[in-house]
C-alpha cells in the first residue's frame, strides 16, 4: 500500500499481469508511465519504435507469439490514429493485446484540448473493451479487467486510456492478483455426438485456425487426426497449426487456396472448423461453407460463444477453447476404421503437387527460391509477411513445421510484416525470422529499420520489388482489362535504403544470385534486407498479367 505514482502503480500491475515487453513511440501525455519504465529496465524490455502503426503491429504480433497480450503505449490523437491499424488486425486476428494512450489532463476535459479524442467512441470498433481511468488507485483494478477481457473467450484487442495527471499523480493501493482464465470446454454429450457425425460421414475434413493454441494444443490435434484418418486444412494465415510436413495436412484456404483444395471442401460431407470463424478469405466469400446454411453438416468449435450462430447455423455448436475441446478430441476412437482414407490420401497428393511452383518468365525463379528456403531454414524460424499477391509465395510454397513460425495479418493489413518481424527477434533471438515484403507493402513500415538497428534485432527481410501495387493491378486488369492507372510505383534502392539505416543490404536479380545473398543476410549480424528485382508480368504465384488481362477480355 505504499504511495505511488498513477504511472509506477500502472507498470507494477502490467509486470504483476507477466509483461516483460512492451513497444511505443514516446509522448509527453504518458511521461509518467516512461519514468516508471525506467525504473524497472532490468525487469521490462520497452523497445522504442519510430511510428505507432509499427508499435501496435509488434504488440500484436507479440500477442500471437506468446499468446499473452502485446502491449503497445501511444500518445493522444496522432498516435492512436497510427496505431488503430494494429488494433484493427488484433480484432480481427483474435490476439490479445492493449493499447495504452495518453490523454489530456483531466482539468482539462472536454473543452476540445490539444489532441483531445474521445476514444471510447473511436475506439469501440475496434475493440473488445476500451475506458478511460479516472482515479490513479483504480488503476490494478482497470488493469486485471484488461487482461480477463483480451483473454477471455474469443480474445482481442483492449485500450486503456490514461489522462496525463493520472500518470503523474500519487494514490495508496495494493495490486491486483491475475484471475486464471477459465476456458469453456466442451460437454461430454457434445463429443459423443462429435463422434456420431464422424462415424456417419464418407468425406469428413477439419478446418484449423483462430487463436488459443498451443504445442499441447497441437499435439492433441494429431492424436485426433490420426486416430480418424481426418484430413486438415489451415484457416487463412493460420498453417502452423500443424506440421505441414505431416501426411494428414492438406493445404491452406485463403487467397492461395488451390482449386483442388477448394473443390474438396465444396464436396465434403462434414466439416469440422476448430477454433476458425470461417470468415470471408477462409470460406472464399463464403461460398465454399455457405451463409447461412452450409450444404456441408458443419460442426463449429469456438471459444467465443458470440461467433456460434452468428454467420453459420452448424449441425453441432461447442463453445470451447482450442485446448480444452482438443484435449477431449484426442481420446476419442472410431467405432471403425474410418472409410474415408483414399480421400484423406488424394488430397495430400494434391497438396504436394500444388507445393511445386510453375514456370515463369524472366531471371528470377522464385519457385526455386522457395524451394531453397524450405531446406535452408530450420523448423523453428518464423516467417512474416504483410499482404498483397507476394504473399503467395511463402504461403503456399513454404512448409510450416514448427509453432508459433507464421505471422501475417488476417486483417489483411498492408505494412504488417516487417514489425511483425522485429517483434519475433525481440521475443525469440534465438530463432531466424524471415519477413516476406512486397515493395508496396514494406514502405508502409520500412522506417522500422530504424527500430531494428537500434534495438539488435537481426531480422532478415526479403522485399519482392515488381514497381507496382500487384494485388490492386491484378484486380484492375480483371475488371478493366488493358487498363494500367495509379497502380504502377517509382521505388528507391531497397538495399541502399537499407544501408543508410545501418543494416545490411543486398539486390539479387537472378536466381543464382539469391542462395548466396540470403546466407551473407543470415550470417552479417545486423538487419539486412534483400532487395529481389521481380518482372512485372509475375503478377501472382499462378498466373502472368497477359493471362489475367486475356481472360478478362474472353468474358467481356
Amino acid at each position: 500500500m505504499a504511495e505511488r505514482t498513477g504511472g509506477r502503480i500502472l507498470i507494477d500491475n502490467l509486470i504483476g499481469h507477466g509483461a516483460d515487453m512492451a513497444f511505443c513511440v514516446p509522448g509527453e501525455s504518458f511521461l509518467g508511465a516512461i519514468a516508471a519504465f525506467r525504473d524497472v529496465q532490468d525487469r521490462v524490455r520497452l523497445i522504442v519504435c519510430r511510428q505507432e502503426g509499427g508499435a501496435a503491429n509488434m504488440a500484436e504480433a507479440y500477442g500471437k507469439l506468446t499468446g499473452r497480450p502485446g502491449i503497445a503505449f501511444v500518445t493522444r490523437a496522432p498516435g492512436v490514429t497510427n496505431a488503430s491499424i494494429g488494433l484493427h488486425t488484433a480484432r480481427q486476428d483474435s490476439t490479445p493485446m492493449l493499447l495504452l494512450v495518453g490523454q489530456v489532463g483531466r482539468d482539462m476535459a472536454g473543452r476540445e484540448a490539444f489532441q483531445e479524442v474521445d476514444y471510447r467512441r473511436m475506439l469501440s470498433e475496434l475493440t473488445k473493451w476500451v475506458d478511460q481511468v479516472e482515479d490513479p488507485a483504480r488503476i490494478p483494478e482497470y488493469v486485471a479487467r484488461a487482461y480477463a477481457i483480451a483473454m477471455s473467450g474469443r480474445r482481442g484487442p483492449v485500450a486503456l486510456i490514461f489522462p496525463e495527471d493520472v500518470l503523474t499523480a500519487t494514490a495508496e493501493t495494493g495490486d491486483v492478483v491475475p484471475t486464471p482464465i477459465a476456458e469453456p470446454a466442451p460437454t461430454e454429450a457434445q463429443m459423443a455426438a462429435l463422434n456420431n457425425l464422424l462415424a456417419d460421414a464418407e468425406r469428413p475434413l477439419a478446418i484449423v485456425g483462430g487463436s488459443g493454441w498451443s504445442e499441447a494444443a497441437r499435439a492433441d490435434l494429431v492424436s485426433f487426426a490420426e486416430a480418424f484418418r481426418l484430413p486438415v486444412a489451415a484457416g487463412f494465415r493460420c498453417q502452423d497449426r500443424l506440421d505441414n510436413t505431416h501426411p494428414l495436412y492438406i493445404g491452406e484456404l485463403g487467397t492461395s487456396v488451390s482449386p483442388e483444395l477448394a473443390k474438396r471442401v465444396r464436396d465434403a460431407d462434414l466439416v469440422v472448423a476448430i477454433g476458425d470463424r470461417l470468415g470471408e478469405m477462409t470460406t472464399s466469400g463464403y461460398t465454399l461453407i455457405r451463409s447461412p446454411q452450409p450444404e456441408q453438416k458443419l460442426v463449429h468449435v469456438h471459444p467465443g460463444a458470440e461467433e456460434l450462430g452468428r454467420v453459420f447455423s452448424a449441425a453441432l455448436a461447442i463453445n470451447a477453447g482450442v485446448g480444452p475441446f482438443l484435449a477431449a478430441a484426442a481420446v476419442l476412437r472410431p467405432a471403425a476404421e474410418p472409410r474415408w482414407q483414399d480421400w484423406t490420401a488424394a488430397a495430400r497428393r494434391d497438396f504436394d503437387v500444388q507445393l511445386i511452383a510453375r514456370d515463369f518468365p524472366g531471371s528470377i525463379d522464385f519457385g526455386a527460391i522457395m524451394a531453397h528456403l524450405r531446406q535452408r531454414l530450420g523448423p523453428d524460424a518464423i516467417i512474416t509477411n504483410g499482404a498483397g499477391n507476394y504473399t503467395g509465395w511463402c504461403m503456399r510454397h513454404y512448409l510450416y513445421r514448427g509453432f508459433p513460425t507464421q505471422l501475417g495479418p488476417v486483417s489483411g493489413a498492408m505494412g504488417y510484416g516487417f514489425p511483425a518481424a522485429i517483434a519475433a527477434k525481440a521475443v525469440h533471438p534465438e530463432r531466424d525470422v524471415v519477413c516476406f515484403a512486397g515493395d508496396g507493402c514494406f514502405l508502409m513500415t520500412g522506417q522500422e529499420l530504424a527500430t531494428a538497428v537500434q534495438h539488435g534485432l537481426n531480422v532478415v527481410t526479403l522485399v519482392l520489388d515488381n514497381g507496382m501495387y500487384g494485388t490492386i493491378r491484378m484486380h484492375q486488369e480483371r475488371s478493366y482489362p488493358g487498363e494500367d492507372y495509379a497502380t504502377t510505383l517509382t521505388n528507391p534502392d531497397f538495399a541502399a535504403y537499407s544501408r543508410s539505416f545501418g543494416a545490411h543490404g543486398e539486390t539479387v536479380t537472378t536466381t543464382q544470385e539469391f542462395a548466396p545473398a540470403f546466407e551473407r543476410a543470415l550470417k552479417c549480424g545486423r538487419p539486412a534486407l534483400v532487395h529481389i528485382l521481380m518482372e512485372p508480368e509475375i503478377i501472382s504465384t499462378r498466373a502472368t498479367l497477359s493471362e489475367v488481362r486475356q481472360r478478362a477480355a474472353e468474358r467481356s
